[in-house]
C-alpha cells in the first residue's frame, strides 16, 4: 500500500494550490456577495493551466488525468472557495457521459471546446419532482423522423444558465416494461428553439455557482444528439454518479480543510484574558477532533477514486465518501464558525462562507439518506 502522491500529482496539488490562492481569492468575497459568477477569463485562465475538464482524455485535447487527480483539483481549489471550485472543476460537467457513453464524432465536436475553457456544459438531470428518484423524471423525448422533440422542466441545473450544451435524462420509451429502461441521455444545445433558461438566487452557498432552471418547449434535437443507446439513460447516469461522487467528496474534504486552516490561524491571532486562544486545551481538543475527521474523510475520498482509476469501481465505498466528507464538512465548518465567535457571524471572515457552502455536500449529487441506502444495500 502506498498512500504517497506522485511526483506528478504533487505537481497537480501544487499548480491547484497556487491558481486558487492567486485567482480564486480574490474574487471570492465579491462573487459570494453579490452571487455572481467570476468573469469567463477565469475558466480561461484555470484552461491553461491544465486545470479544466481533467479526465478527459488527451485525444480530445484533454489532460488524461484520473479521478485522483480530479480529486486533488477538487480539494485544492475548495479550500478557498467551493463556487468558484464549481466554476472550474464542474464547468465541463455531464461531459462524463460523452466520455464514457459517446460516440466518436460527439467525442470530437464537443470535448476539445470544453477543454480550451471556449465551452461550458451542464448534466440537465434533476426536475421540480425528481431528485433523488431519476427514474421519476417526466421530461419526454418523442422522437419524430430524424429528430426528438422534447418537452418538459429541469431544476437545480449547475451551470444551468451558462452552459453552452447540456446532456439531459430524458423518458424516450414511457412503455417500457422496466421503469429503468424508459429513459436516454441527449445532448442539447443551449441556445436551441424551445429552450428557456433562468437563474436561482437566494441560495444559502456556493452563490459563485451558476444555478438555473430550464424548460423544453418543443425543441427539436437531431437522433444523433442520442448520447449510447436508447432506453439506457438511467444506467448510464448511474454510471456517471459512481464516478463523480469522488468529486463532491473531495470538495467536502477541501471545504472542511479550508475551515480549519482558517481556524488555527485565528485561534493563534486572537487573545483572551491576555492569552493566545490556541493555548487553551479545549480548544486544542476541538481542533485535534476536526482534523481526525478531515484525515478519515480525505483517505476514504482517495480511496474510492483510486478505485474508479482502476476499473473497480464500488458504488457502496462511492457512497460512503460522499456521505461522510460532506457531513464532516458541515460538521467541521459548524465547529470552526463556534470557535471564531461573534467574528465567525459577519462576512469580513471567510468561515461563515464555508460554513454556508457546506451543507449543499449533504444535498447533491445524491442526499446522504440516499448514499446511506445505497451502503445498507451492499450490506445486506
Amino acid at each position: 500500500m502506498d498512500f504517497e502522491f506522485s511526483e506528478e500529482q504533487r505537481m497537480i496539488q501544487e499548480t491547484a494550490r497556487r491558481f486558487a490562492v492567486n485567482e480564486l481569492e480574490p474574487l471570492a468575497k465579491e462573487c459570494d456577495r453579490e452571487e455572481k459568477v467570476p468573469p469567463r477569463e477565469l475558466l480561461t485562465k484555470a484552461a491553461e493551466t491544465g486545470l479544466v475538464g481533467s479526465i478527459i482524455p488527451e485525444a480530445y485535447g484533454g489532460p488524461g488525468f484520473g479521478f485522483v487527480e480530479q480529486a486533488i483539483i477538487t480539494e485544492e481549489l475548495s479550500k478557498v472557495d467551493l463556487g468558484l471550485c464549481l466554476s472550474v472543476v464542474a464547468a465541463t460537467f455531464g461531459s462524463e457521459n460523452l466520455v464514457f457513453y459517446g460516440n466518436e464524432d460527439q467525442k470530437q465536436e464537443y470535448l476539445p471546446p470544453l477543454v480550451m475553457g471556449e465551452k461550458i456544459s451542464a448534466g440537465a438531470y434533476t426536475e421540480p419532482d425528481a431528485g433523488t428518484d431519476v427514474a421519476g423524471v417526466r421530461t419526454r423525448a418523442v422522437r419524430q423522423g430524424d429528430e426528438y422533440v422534447i418537452n418538459g422542466n429541469k431544476m437545480f441545473i449547475t451551470n444551468g444558465t451558462t452552459c453552452d450544451w447540456m446532456v439531459a435524462l430524458c423518458v424516450t420509451d414511457p412503455d417500457a416494461e422496466k421503469r429503468h429502461q424508459r429513459q436516454s441521455l441527449i445532448i442539447v444545445e443551449a441556445d436551441r428553439k424551445g429552450v428557456t433558461r433562468s437563474k436561482i438566487t437566494g441560495k444559502m452557498g456556493i452563490r459563485a455557482s451558476d444555478t438555473g432552471e430550464i424548460s423544453f418547449e418543443d425543441v427539436r434535437v437531431p437522433v444523433d444528439h442520442l448520447v449510447g443507446e436508447e432506453g439506457r439513460g438511467f444506467y448510464q447516469l448511474m454510471h456517471f454518479f459512481d464516478t463523480t461522487r469522488t468529486m463532491v467528496a473531495a470538495q467536502g474534504v477541501g471545504v472542511a480543510q479550508g475551515a480549519l486552516d482558517k481556524t488555527v490561524q485565528y485561534v493563534q491571532e486572537r487573545k483572551v484574558f491576555g492569552k493566545p486562544l490556541a493555548v487553551n486545551q479545549g480548544i486544542q481538543f476541538q481542533l485535534a477532533e476536526m482534523a481526525t475527521r478531515i484525515e478519515l474523510a480525505r483517505t476514504i475520498t482517495y480511496k474510492a477514486a483510486w478505485k474508479v482509476d482502476q476499473g473497480r469501481i464500488d458504488p457502496s465505498l462511492n457512497a460512503m465518501c460522499k456521505y461522510y466528507a460532506g457531513e464532516t464538512a458541515v460538521w467541521v465548518c459548524d465547529k470552526a464558525l463556534q470557535l471564531h465567535g461573534g467574528y465567525g457571524y459577519i462576512d469580513e471572515y471567510d468561515v461563515q462562507r464555508f460554513y454556508r457552502d457546506a451543507k449543499i455536500l449533504e444535498i447533491y449529487e445524491g442526499a446522504k439518506e440516499a448514499e446511506k441506502i445505497t451502503i445498507s444495500r451492499r450490506l445486506f
